[in-house]
């Protein structure tokens, strides 16, 4: 297992603990009849509170949604527009980071997103958000 650093983020070592267990507790919730491929996420607010998301899948595949993303509308729905850290499991070796879609969701609210990915048998890497979307559209970018 690899460990988090401490820090990674500006985020405690037993903050990224409980992102893990929450992460780890919405991903036997996923719906996903067509890809077998649960993903959890685990999305830490700013003001210290932890909303979780799962991806749901659909026959028409274009109509599925990323747990990423499932979290996010979660914290919007509920009032929270400010994060500062995601942990996402898989079950792929190595984990899965989030897709591009899900890359520009989060960087509408967070560019410098601390994410940890992590899978059951323990393997785990820490990125930010700006690591994998380098060159974002950002809001204020369609401004004239």
């Amino acid at each position: 297992m690899t460990t988090i650093q401490e820090g990674f983020g500006g985020i405690a070592v037993e903050t990224w603990e409980r992102l893990v267990e929450a992460a780890r507790q919405v991903q036997s919730r996923a719906y996903v009849p067509q890809s077998n491929f649960p993903v959890g996420a685990a999305l830490l607010t700013e003001e210290g509170g932890i909303v979780q998301g799962c991806n749901v899948e659909n026959a028409t595949i274009g109509a599925t949604v990323c747990a990423e993303r499932t979290a996010v509308g979660t914290a919007v729905a509920e009032g929270y527009r400010d994060f500062e850290a995601l942990c996402i499991i898989t079950d792929s070796d190595p984990p899965a980071p989030p897709c591009g879609i899900c890359r520009q969701v989060l960087v509408e609210f967070c560019e410098e997103l601390p994410i940890l990915v992590v899978n059951p048998e323990g393997s785990r890497e820490c990125m930010h958000l700006s690591e994998l979307l380098p060159h974002a559209f950002r809001r204020g970018s369609t401004e004239v």
